[in-house]
């Protein structure tokens, strides 16, 4: 960026919010999904456990089990490779854990044991951009499994355990293919369709933004699902149907991007009931609604099967590279992984020093707060101390009945991991509620313990974790926010030049078209990404505001040319310029 760019002021120090991180959201269109999920994956090894009389392997299984809680937003090609990443790297974690717990018996060495096992997973969660549940599930496992007695010859067999685990959960995630082998990515393109219905009805910068990455990520996803199938070609005529009711929209006169195009006004296709309706139908079982196609359908699905072959080509290769560069030390994650590490180990020294014998949870609350910035880690931090206190008290009330007998313990575990699931997404911390329970209940496979122990540990892990976690988030500063949005402002300026120069050429091919708009589609996404997470950031330079703005305006103004040139929307009377 050049010493001349526009900055705002903005404090150091922002205000923390306290309420609106406790509402209440809208669940989730597919929670029943890792709900469900998750039950199936666990009931399986437990109750062979069950029936073997081997309930004390639990925590061995359930890292395998807990695997399924991923890939649910990715088509089954792509999610096939994830879930088996997901179930190699916990099988790795769980054998450092293991070995590390069979030659120490030192609470100092596993805390620093368990900070770096967190602080490297949730690089690599953050890196790979796996999705919920993150790295949490990973710290949680990795973590408890450090302060479970062990010997050295006994880690092969828990290991395969949790191996033998992972494969269930892998089956189980990736099984529903045979039958709607289509299904995320009908998700992906009905959520697209309501998003641009959401624009269309009311137009600005906010339902802007949702529906370009919405737009995006069923683009994704269509791409990433393999080879074309009559549904998958349906799904992509839906989507330029989205993406035309989005292009349709207009953003009105402008005096901040330079003209290259007349402004579109709304197209006869940007009708948002219709849009939903299409929605409806694709989110259900039956077939997927084939609405008449619209104005260059043929040039975009042309584009995208020009994407698709140059993607084939290198992409495992790039998405290799890319990880590396996420993982580097001058990486923006690093930071991050910074925190994490020196939050951990606090969180886990403090609650040593504090007469807790086994800190693990203190652990896994601190690396349950750290996100993309400061702000978002508080909110994290309130919702995660009320969930867990609450928790606790659904803990004290149900462990009379749990220890009636081991298959009421069973139930009890399964019934709160499918009443996470369901509450989670409504809240963070409501779905605690449920998490708390289940983690604590876990324990009473290896032996009953004191519940007065339990609960006391828990609820002064909860506050060290969460206090000194917080207080390691705010002192540990993370200036490479700042540049990351400077670089992605730098890339959306390229991409929107790109699109300018593809858009100026006399007789440009669809393919090209297609590629400058979905760079810059990308861009933006990235742009409101890093833009996001810089806000929140304590400690740093002031952001340039203004021109992320002027660039946002700017990007979706081509693309809405973009989308005029390739035919999806009619061009109208001149209203302003693009």
């Amino acid at each position: 960026m050049s010493d001349t760019t526009i900055r705002s002021r903005q404090p150091s120090v922002r205000r923390l919010p306290l309420a609106a991180p406790l509402r209440l959201a809208r669940p989730s269109d597919m929670w029943f999904k890792p709900a469900l999920s998750v039950v199936v994956a666990t009931a399986v090894p437990d109750l062979l456990l069950l029936a073997s009389g081997r309930l004390d392997l639990v925590m061995y299984t359930m890292a395998g089990s807990l695997c399924a809680l991923y890939g649910h937003n990715l088509p089954y090609a792509r999610r096939a490779r994830a879930v088996a990443g997901v179930i190699v790297s916990m099988v790795i974690g769980m054998a450092i854990s293991l070995v590390a717990a069979s030659l120490t018996g030192s609470t100092a060495v596993l805390i620093a044991v368990g900070a770096l096992l967190a602080a490297g997973q949730k690089m690599l969660c953050d890196a790979t951009r796996i999705g919920p549940p993150g790295p949490v599930i990973f710290t949680f496992v990795t973590s408890a499994a450090l302060f479970s007695p062990q010997h050295l010859a006994q880690v092969p067999g828990h290991l395969a355990l949790t191996l033998a685990a992972g494969v269930i959960s892998w089956l189980v995630t990736v099984g529903p293919a045979t039958i709607r082998r289509e299904g995320p990515e009908r998700r992906a393109t009905a959520r697209a369709l309501d998003a641009a219905a959401a624009y269309v009805t009311d137009p600005g910068h906010r339902t802007r933004r949702a529906a370009v990455a919405a737009v995006h990520a069923a683009w994704q996803a269509l791409l990433a699902a393999g080879r074309p199938t009559p549904v998958r070609r349906a799904l992509e005529r839906l989507v330029v149907h989205a993406e035309a009711a989005l292009a349709g929209g207009g953003l009105g006169a402008s005096s901040i991007a330079p003209a290259v195009a007349p402004a579109p006004a709304p197209a006869p296709a940007s009708d948002p009931e219709q849009l939903r309706a299409w929605a409806r139908q694709t989110r259900a079982r039956g077939p997927v609604p084939t609405p008449p196609p619209a104005p260059g359908t043929s040039d975009e699905l042309f584009g995208i099967d020009a994407e698709r072959a140059a993607r084939s080509a290198g992409n495992r290769r790039d998405a290799r590279r890319a990880l590396l560069r996420s993982l580097a030390p001058g990486s923006p994650l690093f930071p991050i992984g910074a925190r994490a590490l020196i939050g951990c180990a606090l969180a886990g020294y403090v609650s040593q020093a504090a007469g807790v014998g086994r800190p693990y949870w203190a652990i896994v609350t601190a690396a349950s707060l750290y996100q993309a910035n400061v702000t978002l880690s508080w909110n994290r931090a309130l919702q995660r101390t009320l969930g867990n206190l609450l928790g606790v008290l659904v803990f004290a009330a149900v462990l009379p009945v749990s220890r009636t007998g081991p298959l009421a313990l069973v139930g009890f575990c399964l019934f709160f991991g499918f009443a996470a699931e369901a509450l989670i997404t409504r809240n963070y911390w409501l779905g605690s509620i449920a998490v708390t329970p289940m983690a604590l209940l876990v324990l009473e496979f290896g032996g009953t313990h004191p519940a007065g122990e339990l609960i006391g540990d828990r609820v002064l892990d909860t506050v060290i974790g969460a206090g000194v976690g917080i207080l390691a988030a705010m002192l540990v500063t993370n200036r490479r926010a700042a540049g990351r949005l400077e670089k992605a402002l730098a890339a959306t300026d390229r991409a929107r030049a790109h699109a300018v120069h593809a858009l100026a050429a006399p007789q440009p091919t669809p393919a090209a078209l297609d590629a400058a708009r979905r760079r810059l589609t990308g861009s933006l996404v990235e742009l409101r990404e890093a833009d996001d997470a810089a806000a929140g950031e304590w400690w740093q330079r002031a952001l340039p505001q203004e021109q992320v703005l002027a660039a946002e305006r700017a990007g979706h103004r081509t693309l809405a040319a973009t989308a005029t040139r390739q035919g999806l929307i009619a061009p109208a009377q001149e209203n302003g310029v693009v």
